[in-house]
């Protein structure tokens, strides 16, 4: 079971990927396993040297007691200090940004992230990519046919 940012790779070049585990609460995971969860809007960003999901949707677990957790709070990256560094390091660079495109439980039932550092793509380049789209559609669908 996975949850994709599917808008991710329309408005973005991917560079680089890392994989992060996530602090959160226990009915944030449940309700990660009800599939109540939206990554499309969330953004990551570096705070005193350590790295933050921030507009995360995760809706209240329908079960929880007056102690459940708020929908879109801060959620803590858990990534290792190098990897920490090399990409506070990269983040100087103008124009790119962390983008979550993943959330997925790994084999041994963790809730990890899957972010991306990437550059924001520019109007043309997001045509040229639906161009791309359209045809291979066209092209499959003309497969179809024959």
């Amino acid at each position: 079971m996975s949850i994709l940012n599917r808008k991710a790779k329309f408005q973005y070049h991917f560079l680089e990927y890392y994989i992060a585990g996530i602090q959160l609460f226990g009915t944030e995971v449940k309700s990660i396993r009800q599939k109540k969860v939206n990554i499309m809007e969330s953004f990551c960003q570096m705070i005193h040297g350590e790295l933050y999901s921030m507009n995360m949707y995760i809706s209240e677990y329908k079960f929880g007691t007056n102690c459940n957790h708020s929908i879109r709070r801060e959620r803590k990256l858990l990534l290792k200090k190098k990897e920490l560094k090399k990409i506070d390091k990269k983040l100087k660079n103008k124009g790119l940004t962390i983008v979550p495109i993943e959330l997925f439980f790994n084999s041994k039932g963790y809730i990890k992230v899957k972010i991306v550092l990437a550059k924001g793509k520019k109007i043309y380049d997001k045509r040229e990519s639906l161009r791309k789209r359209d045809s291979l559609r066209e092209i499959k669908q003309s497969l179809k046919i024959i």
